[in-house]
């Protein structure tokens, strides 16, 4: 079936469009104004970004982004509570999209009592409100998009504003990269037959075990699974090499080729350690004698920023691609409403 065809049957909000111009939230979040002056720079000694879901994932994916240039202590946090150690000097990145997520509202009143330094990038909702009652600095997202979808928006926000408090580095050059990746990738996925539409027919069937490799790929990883639970409804599981070589390794023994459900699918990237070049290869054997496949996914480019996100958008499209292979609608998420409900009831 032709994929305009799948798009008009089973995607009625159109996240189609919002994926081929995922570029324009990397511009559009890139060019926002990020008000420093509430923040006292010199006092920074550590940050943590605290979220859940989609606002969550970009602080991880900034770690794998920042790889060895992050000069701080920096932690997410997915909770209702901040950890103990936040004080005056932590710079408390509240990240919410909707700016009502229950858990990170409580974790903002948190950040407040401790007294720590807060930043706020959001929509709107009750974190806008907090935010101006104990005039906060506010990054205000563009509106219109589930959190998700809104990756690009909320993970290049939050790369500005570690740029403007000088923690990291000028990264002008990287992002017009990626905007210009993204801009042509998204004319390629969009396309009949595409790598990205291929592969999530393979997946069809099939439960995806998604392997990455900690500080480098673990946060990429840690976004496809969950892309592939909301966007294709399927339950999908992640792990992370070398830790996964100490235990989950040994489960594979019991894998029954006649009865075969899984799906591997190793994240691999130039820059891996020696030692994990090696492991990944002595992991692959394994599966291959007990008769499990394998699906490698790596970016060729030069930049491993670059490299990080030509496989997020890659895997973003996969998710989508599978949903709609599987006629499910790539928007809904009937059961955290319904979960949401019930809690606010």
């Amino acid at each position: 079936m032709l994929i305009k065809s799948l798009v008009e049957k089973f995607d009625p909000e159109n996240q189609f469009d919002v994926l081929v111009n995922s570029f324009e939230q990397v511009k559009e979040a890139w060019e926002t104004n990020v008000d420093t002056g509430k923040i006292e720079l010199g006092r920074i000694s550590n940050v943590v970004v605290s979220g859940l879901g989609g606002s969550a994932i970009a602080g991880d994916l900034l770690r794998n982004f920042l790889r060895g240039e992050l000069k701080l202590p920096y932690q997410v946090n997915r909770n209702y509570n901040l950890p103990s150690f936040v004080n005056e000097n932590t710079l408390v990145i509240i990240s919410s999209y909707s700016g009502n997520t229950e858990e990170t509202i409580s974790a903002m009143n948190d950040a407040l009592k401790m007294k720590a330094q807060i930043i706020c990038l959001t929509t709107g909702g009750k974190i806008s409100e907090l935010a101006e009652k104990n005039n906060l600095t506010v990054v205000n997202l563009k509106k219109g998009f589930q959190p998700r979808y809104a990756l690009y928006s909320s993970f290049f926000a939050l790369l500005k504003v570690m740029q403007e408090l000088k923690l990291i580095s000028d990264q002008s050059v990287n992002v017009n990269e990626i905007i210009e990746l993204l801009k042509g990738k998204g004319i390629e996925y969009s396309d009949n037959n595409n790598r990205a539409f291929q592969l999530g027919e393979e997946l069809v069937g099939f439960t995806p075990i998604i392997y990455g490799v900690s500080d480098f790929t673990d946060a990429l990883a840690a976004r496809f699974k969950g892309q592939l639970n909301e966007n294709s409804k399927v339950h999908a599981f992640f792990n992370v090499l070398p830790e996964m070589n100490h235990n989950e390794i040994v489960g594979w023994e019991t894998f029954n080729e006649l009865n075969n459900k899984y799906k591997v699918i190793q994240l691999n990237e130039v820059d891996y350690h020696p030692q994990v070049v090696k492991r990944i290869s002595v992991f692959g054997e394994l599966i291959k004698k007990v008769g499990g496949t394998i699906i490698s996914l790596q970016s060729d480019l030069g930049n491993h920023k670059s490299r990080l996100f030509d496989l997020v958008y890659l895997t973003d499209w996969i998710s989508y691609y599978l949903a709609v292979q599987r006629e499910k609608d790539p928007s809904e998420i009937d059961n955290i409403h319904y979960l949401k409900k019930v809690l606010t009831d």
